[in-house]
């Protein structure tokens, strides 16, 4: 089976390496999206994407708008390709080009459709702290992840994962069942399915005014905005950006959902909660530094204990090493 893979991060890079590797696909081009400038020195670095394909000999194009580029159409055309395999590439593909392989265009997507249709699924189910999700394999049409499902793996959601440790999850599990789905295709095996589009939900763009936090809001919205939209969020401290990477909500709802390095504030809590009440201040206020921990934040519901940051002009800090170094006290305020 010949077939032109399209992808541009790191998510995208197993499923790639699957299909190179697999004895009965041919991966016989790689579209990606351009080189961006990165860096202090803005210099040009190819996508996750390229990289591979390049190591792997294969021909890479790198179409700035592929809807528009008919040189890049006809290019595609020319590779008599029998699949188009899509995951996470970042431009959406016109009819046209739909319409170029003879088995079609399969797409991996990061939720378990129809629920998170759209550009942003495993960031909008951790910020909306869903339990499970997944991945699903479709077969692409001219609607916005609305074609036909084919093959379908869930996962849990922990309460300490991030779009991180998710996304790597899910690019595992897209890398096992393309293969699968593209040959079950071929054979029979595999039948589409339709969506249900009146079950359907959306996973727009992210706007970057929503990585402010607003500390009224409850501890776990917070938490799972932290990380669903990680590593962008931040607060002000002191009169500068503070970026919020990793946080756990605290108190005897969550204690089960976390690992044994918070069983000493566990232990202690009975103790320790009626202390925080005692601290003066609205939502945002920092109400107590554990030892070897990280300060703890009161929330419009809750406390929410700060694990890792990155101060304005510095390296990425424990929560720990942030408020011992910066000598930070109860009672200031993160606006």
């Amino acid at each position: 089976m010949r077939v032109i893979f399209f992808g541009t991060p790191h998510f995208s890079v197993p499923s790639l390496q699957r299909l190179i590797d697999h004895p009965e696909i041919e991966v016989v081009a790689a579209v990606t999206q351009p080189d961006r400038r990165r860096g202090r020195g803005k210099s040009l670095v190819p996508s996750p994407v390229k990289e591979m394909a390049v190591s792997a000999n294969l021909p890479v194009l790198q179409p700035a708008k592929i809807r528009k580029d008919q040189e890049i159409i006809d290019k595609l055309q020319s590779f008599g390709a029998d699949a188009f395999v899509v995951v996470a590439y970042g431009q959406i593909l016109s009819e046209e080009i739909l319409g170029i392989p003879t088995i079609g265009c399969i797409n991996g997507h990061g939720s378990l459709l129809p629920a998170y249709r759209g550009a942003s699924p495993m960031q909008r189910s951790l910020v909306d702290g869903q339990e499970k999700t997944g991945l699903v394999t479709m077969l692409m049409d001219k609607g916005m992840d609305t074609g036909p499902m084919l093959l379908r793996q869930e996962t849990p959601i922990e309460l300490l994962d991030n779009v991180k440790t998710l996304g790597a999850r899910l690019a595992e599990i897209a890398a096992e069942l393309l293969p699968e789905t593209l040959l079950g295709l071929a054979s029979g095996k595999v039948i589409p399915e339709p969506q249900d589009d009146r079950q359907a939900t959306y996973a727009p763009l992210i706007d970057k005014g929503e990585y402010v936090l607003d500390w009224s809001k409850p501890a776990i919205a917070l938490h799972n905005k932290v990380r669903g939209f990680y590593p962008g969020c931040h607060a002000q401290w002191r009169d500068s950006k503070l970026k919020i990477l990793c946080t756990a909500p605290v108190g005897d709802e969550y204690w089960g959902q976390l690992p044994l390095e918070f069983s000493v504030l566990e232990h202690d809590w009975p103790a320790v909660k009626p202390r925080l009440k005692k601290v003066q201040g609205g939502p945002g206020t920092v109400v107590d530094v554990v030892k070897n921990i990280g300060p703890i934040v009161r929330t419009g519901d809750g406390y929410l204990l700060v694990r890792q940051v990155v101060p304005a002009g510095k390296r990425m800090q424990s929560g720990w090493d942030f408020a011992n170094g910066s000598r930070l006290e109860v009672g200031e305020v993160l606006s």
